[in-house]
């Protein structure tokens, strides 16, 4: 295996472990603000805030290590989607801040502020939303290239179907993801009333994402043809997901094992993730940037990999301890303590 598929595949190892933990973090915000307009904050807040309170400081980790490593990795990166981002990515910083003032005052100031309620669940949607303008780009036929200059065609982006397509089905399995987790969680804290909500919000989202996830893949057709007939190829990974979808859906109707159904839905995204991501190599940027073009020299690529590893040894008992002392905690995550 190559230095240069060995990096992608850690970086993008680093942004699936984004993906579930910002979905949950993210979902939270926007269902702590439902719960509030439709008069059931007393039910499902302190679940919510019991889940955000010890580990909202390490959410951004992944995302950290992740365009850390793009540039590290491929510096060419940069130059193509630092200079077509350069908004987009602005607004998704502005919104991560938002964010961030809201734990601050929410834990040392105005608890009871409708104002940063409004914004917490707001930025839950509209981040996700912003981010995903990446992978949007990266199929081509956003982006203009003449003469060494990068502009991003905007007109082309807010009216294109798959566009609107990927945001919509990020949305969506942001707060799939978030609800089919809150439901285990709540089940752990033994709290009956906060599980019938949230067990209905995971039920609600459910049909959803697997509805608009199968619209964007044939959206994609249109939009990229190599690289959705790539991702036919690996049917079997997305028929796991599918799978592992219709069993997590099951089980929290069921009312039962609600653990193992957000192992499922886990499952689901890697299996559907890594097959997106398989299936879009070599490129990083249609047409104009594959792994290959630009990619650092074979002693920083070493450097990197090691680096990178490391950080991933570290990072993950890191979070399995935080998820023994405070998530997994019985006197917790009942309220005890």
């Amino acid at each position: 295996m190559s230095y240069e598929v060995v990096g992608i595949t850690v970086l993008w190892i680093f942004l699936y472990g984004y993906l579930i933990v910002a979905s949950i973090d993210f979902g939270a915000g926007f269902f702590s603000y439902y719960s509030r307009i439709t008069n059931k904050k007393h039910v499902v807040h302190n679940i919510i805030q019991r889940y955000l309170s010890p580990v909202w400081e390490v959410t951004n980790v992944f995302l950290v290590f992740f365009f850390v490593g793009i540039v590290g990795f491929f510096p060419d990166t940069a130059y193509y989607y630092g200079t077509a981002l350069l908004i987009p990515g602005s607004i998704a910083i502005i919104l991560l801040a938002l964010r961030g003032s809201y734990y601050a005052f929410a834990t040392y100031g105005a608890k009871d502020s409708h104002l940063y309620s409004f914004l917490y669940g707001a930025t839950g949607l509209l981040i996700p939303a912003s981010l995903t303008t990446v992978l949007t780009i990266s199929e081509g036929g956003y982006l203009f290239v003449e003469n060494g200059n990068v502009q991003l065609l905007y007109g082309e982006l807010f009216t294109s179907a798959y566009s609107w397509g990927v945001v919509f089905l990020a949305i969506v399995s942001v707060l799939f993801i978030s609800a089919a987790f809150l439901t285990y969680y709540a089940s752990r804290a033994k709290d009956k009333p906060a599980l019938e909500v949230v067990r209905k919000y995971a039920l609600s989202w459910s049909l959803p994402t697997i509805i608009t996830g199968i619209v964007v893949f044939f959206l994609l057709g249109k939009r990229n043809p190599e690289h959705f007939s790539n991702m036919m190829d690996l049917w079997w990974m997305f028929g796991i997901s599918f799978v592992t979808f219709v069993g997590a859906t099951v089980l929290i109707w069921k009312r039962r094992n609600y653990g193992t159904a957000f192992v499922l839905v886990m499952i689901q995204f890697f299996t559907a993730f890594f097959a997106y991501g398989a299936a879009h190599l070599p490129y990083l940027l249609y047409p104009y940037l594959t792994i290959y073009d630009g990619f650092t020299n074979e002693a920083m690529a070493i450097a990197l990999i090691v680096a990178f590893i490391g950080g991933l040894l570290l990072l993950i008992p890191s979070l399995i301890l935080l998820m023994r002392l405070f998530l997994f905690d019985a006197e917790y995550v009942e309220g005890k303590k």
